[in-house]
């Protein structure tokens, strides 16, 4: 907690009485109201439908890796990764959108309508009739995909009373759903079918399309009662968290009074919501204090480090086994498909593993984080010792377990510590930065050699650089009120 600040209450995460009072005072205000009528059905419904965003972020991804091969055999091109990187730059492009505009007009649209993008360009995407018509809709869908895993642990934990903050962890399991259901849809499809690919589409556009639709019908969402605060809308507030209290038989002692008391929040926006020092507001607020802005950047350059990483990863991976004999890949298909699932599946307990770790006083938030990336670091090392197929899936399998358990609490923690008057701005450059080396491993597939162990060290390196920096992040949100 920073020195100096005057009104904190216990067990807030960070304080911004010193560039804030009011907001920091009306922000405990609401905390303890939020806390005060607890987990709801309305928590467990969002719980699931911002897992679908989880899962459809996580579908698309593997959804255009697993037919990339396919779509160049149709339609041949020079440069066969470009797919791959339009998609990781429409995912950051829509982590930057999406991420920022949620801080200037609302959580509301991106949640109801960028899974709807997803869907909508998904389904065309299987109807290409070109490589580059094909990349450009795969493009497009990633775009809406990259606003949801910015805005879905945002909106969850903007609900979220403080003793459930673990939940966020959790709902990363969705990453491993949504991958193993396109490996599942992929099994039944492509195995020798030309028509495989468009297929694959078609069914996985039709999923996503229907759980947009469920996101507007089974859940009537109302903007974040944190988001409105730092609108100044004190009596929207009242509204919504009397309203959610009132419907589930809570209780709110909250009252506008209480709020406006304490005057006018002065740090959340520019006087020109639309204009270029709106933006700029935002990333200063993430900087604002010493502590948030060492806070800030290391969790930034973990991102960067994990997505550089993880790309790699599973850029090089399957040529550098088939360059050390087919005995450690299958020449069936099918038991392609199966390794393929199974691997997939162990990616669900990960999350699971770092909800109850991240609780633990031994482990909390940052413990969590090393571990899971140093053992993660360990096993990529193991994995240039692989010389069969039981061997490979082995290590594929423990990889996906251990990397989701750092993953998972990462994309918990950076939530937690960002404030909420910039929250959408600073995840979706987290993201953004995550992309942006997914872009980078992309290139460099594209013009080194594959065949080496040497990218293998270096993904091993950089998992193991993020987890020792996790251990010095200045702030543990464990046991912590979020702001």
């Amino acid at each position: 907690m920073e020195s100096g600040s005057v009104i904190a209450a216990p067990g807030d995460l960070i304080s911004l009485g010193n560039v804030d009072q009011a907001l920091t005072a009306k922000m405990n205000l609401v905390n303890e109201a939020i806390d005060t009528i607890g987990f709801t059905t309305y928590h467990t419904k969002l719980f699931f439908l911002n897992g679908f965003g989880y899962g459809v972020d996580s579908l698309l991804l593997f959804l255009m890796s697993i037919s990339a091969d396919q779509v160049v055999a149709q339609y041949p091109t020079k440069f066969k990764r470009g797919a791959q990187l339009g998609f990781y730059l429409a995912l950051l492009v829509g982590a930057l959108f999406w991420g920022s505009t949620a801080d200037i007009i609302g959580r509301k649209w991106a949640f109801n309508f960028s899974l709807l993008i997803s869907a909508i360009f998904a389904i065309t995407a299987g109807a290409a009739p070109n490589y580059t018509a094909w990349a450009s809709m795969v493009a497009i869908s990633a775009f809406g995909s990259g606003g949801n895993l910015v805005l879905d642990t945002t909106i969850f934990l903007e609900y979220l009373p403080s003793n459930k903050q673990w939940l966020l962890t959790l709902l990363a399991g969705w990453w491993g759903v949504g991958q193993t259901v396109a490996g599942l849809i992929a099994w039944g499809f492509m195995e020798g079918n030309n028509m495989g690919w468009r297929y694959l589409f078609y069914t996985s556009g039709t999923l996503v399309f229907i759980l947009s639709i469920a996101r507007v019908l089974v859940i009537r969402f109302h903007e974040t009662p944190k988001f409105l605060l730092c609108q100044g809308q004190d009596e929207a507030v009242i509204k919504t968290l009397t309203a959610l209290a009132r419907k589930h038989n809570r209780e709110c002692n909250l009252t506008l009074e209480q709020l406006q008391t304490h005057g006018q929040i002065h740090s959340a926006h520019a006087k020109n919501k639309a204009s270029f020092s709106e933006l700029v507001v935002h990333v200063r607020g993430l900087f604002a204090t010493p502590t948030m802005a060492l806070s800030t950047s290391l969790v930034w350059v973990s991102w960067a480090l994990i997505g550089l990483g993880y790309a790699l990863y599973y850029v090089y991976l399957p040529e550098y086994l088939a360059s050390r004999g087919s005995s450690s890949s299958s020449n069936s298909t099918d038991i392609t498909w199966r390794n393929y699932a199974i691997t997939n599946l162990c990616a669900i307990p990960g999350p699971i593993l770092a909800g109850f770790m991240c609780e633990m006083p031994i482990f909390g938030r940052k413990r969590t984080m090393a571990m899971g990336g140093l053992v993660t670091m360990a096993f990529f090392f193991g994995y240039t010792t692989v010389k069969t197929g039981a061997q490979n899936l082995g290590f594929a399998c423990a990889v996906s377990v251990t990397i989701n358990i750092y993953y998972a609490t990462l994309y918990a923690y950076t939530v937690e510590i960002l404030p909420s008057a910039h929250r959408g701005t600073g995840n979706g450059i987290a993201v953004a930065l995550n992309r942006l080396m997914g872009m980078v491993s992309a290139l460099i597939g594209a013009f080194t050699s594959t065949s080496s162990s040497v990218p293998i060290y270096v993904c091993a390196a950089l998992l193991g650089v993020a987890g020792v920096l996790a251990a010095f992040f200045p702030l543990e949100s464990r046991g912590r009120k979020s702001i």
